[in-house]
């Protein structure tokens, strides 16, 4: 492929993309994590064969909101060790929009968003983060379950 064919593929997805990490990370690291999951997709030796360049972006993404997450919270636990606290921070970041779903697992809030800010059903989700349908189905009876009981808090 060549550089203006991944420009188009990377025009036709990226709202979606930033949509989606901002759901994931918030909109501060949003374009930031899909700036580092489009390059490091791109220069993939996969990526010339890739046939859905939707569903492998989109993977890109969750991955590497993953890997922000995770250098997010040793970052905060090295910032804590170093002035001393014991504060300890919430596993998941909290987008300001998405409150209560910002408190689901990484994979919970992705299906979540998929589901209901994309409208795709189980089946079109399962094959654009490469799970099963029954995963897809698990993550959001946990969501659901998650979410009620938040909500029954506020």
């Amino acid at each position: 492929m060549h550089d203006g064919e991944n420009a188009e593929i990377y025009g036709k997805y990226a709202d979606d993309l930033v949509r989606f990490a901002t759901a994931l990370v918030g909109p501060t690291d949003a374009p930031d994590v899909v700036a580092d999951a489009v390059i490091r997709a791109l220069s993939a030796r996969s990526w010339p064969v890739v046939r859905d360049h939707r569903a492998y972006l989109t993977r890109s993404v969750l991955n590497e909101a993953r890997m922000h997450h995770r250098a997010t919270l040793r970052r905060r636990a090295r910032e804590a060790k170093a002035a001393g606290s014991d504060i300890s921070y919430d596993a998941v970041p909290r987008p300001e929009v998405l409150a209560h779903v910002a408190r689901l697992s990484l994979r919970q809030r992705a299906v979540v968003v998929l589901t209901y800010w994309d409208d795709l059903d189980q089946h079109a989700i399962a094959e654009r983060l490469g799970i099963s349908a029954g995963s897809v189905r698990r993550h959001l009876a946990r969501a659901h379950a998650k979410l009620r009981r938040l909500l029954d808090d506020t």
